[in-house]
């Protein structure tokens, strides 16, 4: 056995941070945008409707499901440094392209999704992040490890808000660069911040990033698809098939917990405008606050998860993050007798009154809007006619939406990084790459899914049916976990080089 020397320890965890910075830009890539993207959308192509944004926002997922099984198995045959900055630099040049959707005089929309989509593919470099970092860790640091690169990936989607927030002070007019034909605004100061960061993260890849490999008990070996770094150990722990069972069940998990979160990050913006009687400034700065707390819990919950998988396990823990997913969405079914605020077509000016007089005695929870100081115009607010299910349909109280924020934020995290650190521990020391990417295109496509399936279903039947179907699946994820339950341990332990 050769023992891991200090400085491939200190090679290898400062390798394993530049992971964690790639694994938080990429998060930001998608969130900085997210609560912007529709009332953007409606501004540069008024053709565009609820059911187009659902596209918008699956056609990220499309380009990171292709493109992760692509980087993953690219990562296995090459050094890693090769894949991560070529999407890098993917999603920068795809973060100006969005920038630059007002600027054509038709077809503003389709612009949008391409940008989206390429964004997207660059952002398939999470394969090639979290097969590093599971080829970089012992089995008593992967679960710690997994934890921060999730933590990461939360603080990414809090201050992709916050930033979005922060840039809704520039405007929706903002300043206008006639020689560069770039409108800086709300909703292109973001991408371009975010192109900013992905310069950084390139640079730092090629300053820092080392390939650093250790096998299941911490012995440091060679990296199959490194340049001569490490030392050479000879792998006798490869031996023995992979359960590929708890595989395609923890890929459909995955799936699962991917498609419940991206129906519940679509859905917020639309929601709101529609419960609330928001406008599309109000819904994105108060929907990016609602995010930007959730990112929090989120951070809170991965630290306090590390400590608590070593006492319960890592099964336990993914099995109660379901519980509380599943009681987040039946809490968010519409129980009430008020329907909302109806948008009239007709309604050109803001004469009348969005909240009526008896309702300036209700309590704060069914108020119908919170005031945003600003200069309101024409904009029509309320829940659109053209969506028949408002005339009969109860308004979700605005307790209800933010009981079910905190609990999905709180049971998302869970169930993210146990259902990552059990994958890699299924896995065992072979290379990971492929499978990662499998893994990460299984979430994509609940990406891809979730948005599309929630712009469908909401806009024609609502939120009563989209989330009675949500909850259903994730019933069934539940007796899928506890069919396969045994099956979801660690690849040494299988074979019986470890004890659990």
């Amino acid at each position: 056995d050769v023992v891991e020397t200090q400085e491939h320890y200190k090679s290898r965890w400062r390798s394993i941070w530049i992971m964690y910075l790639t694994m938080f830009l990429s998060s930001v890539g998608f969130s900085i945008v997210i609560m912007s993207v529709w009332p953007y959308l409606q501004k540069i192509d008024p053709t565009a409707d609820a059911s187009f944004l659902g596209w918008i926002i699956a056609s990220y997922s499309i380009g990171q499901m292709v493109a992760s099984p692509l980087f993953g198995l690219w990562s296995n045959y090459r050094p890693r440094r090769e894949p991560l900055v070529i999407s890098t630099a993917i999603s920068v040049a795809a973060n100006c392209l969005y920038a630059y959707v007002h600027v054509p005089h038709s077809h503003n929309k389709y612009y949008m999704l391409t940008a989206r989509a390429l964004v997207g593919f660059g952002a398939g470099n999470v394969a090639v992040v979290r097969s590093y970092i599971a080829g970089a860790t012992s089995l008593t640091e992967r679960t710690s490890a997994m934890a921060n690169t999730s933590a990461c990936q939360a603080v990414g989607f809090i201050l992709g808000p916050v930033f979005q927030t922060c840039f809704t002070l520039i405007g929706e007019e903002g300043v206008t660069w006639k020689f560069l034909c770039l409108q800086l605004n709300m909703y292109t100061a973001p991408v371009l911040f975010g192109a900013l960061l992905g310069v950084i993260n390139i640079i730092l890849i090629f300053a820092i990033f080392r390939e650093r490999r250790v096998d299941d008990m911490g012995r440091q070996y060679k990296s199959i698809n490194s340049d001569g770094e490490g030392s050479d150990v000879l792998d006798q722990n490869t031996e023995g098939s992979i359960d590929h069972v708890a595989v395609v069940a923890l890929n459909i998990l995955f799936f699962v917990i991917l498609f419940v979160f991206a129906v519940f990050e679509t859905i917020a913006t639309p929601l709101t405008m529609d419960m609330y009687s928001w406008t599309r400034k109000e819904a994105v700065f108060y929907n990016g606050i609602i995010l930007s707390a959730i990112g929090i819990e989120s951070v809170i919950v991965f630290m306090v998860v590390k400590t608590l998988s070593k006492k319960t396990g890592e099964r336990a823990i993914l099995h109660a993050g379901l519980l509380i997913v599943l009681v987040g969405f039946f809490i968010l079914l519409p129980w009430g007798k008020k329907l909302p605020n109806i948008q009239w077509q007709e309604i050109k000016n803001n004469s009348i009154p969005r909240t009526a007089p008896s309702e300036m005695l209700a309590p704060f929870w069914s108020l119908p809007e919170l005031q945003l100081p600003s200069n309101h115009t024409a904009e029509p607010v309320g829940c659109p006619v053209t969506q028949s299910w408002c005339l009969n349909t109860p308004r979700i109280y605005l307790a209800q939406y933010i009981s079910s924020d905190v609990l999905i934020g709180l049971g998302y995290p869970v169930c993210n990084v146990m259902s990552y650190t059990l994958y890699s521990k299924v896995l065992g020391p072979k290379p990971q790459g492929v499978y990662m990417g499998w893994l990460t295109a299984s979430g994509s496509g609940a990406r891809i899914l979730g948005p599309v399936f929630v712009s469908q279903i909401y806009t024609h039947l609502g939120p009563r049916w989209a989330f009675s179907l949500i909850c259903g699946v994730v019933v069934v994820s539940l007796l899928l976990l506890e069919i396969v339950y045994k099956r979801l341990i660690a690849f040494s332990v299988r074979y019986g080089r470890m004890q659990e």
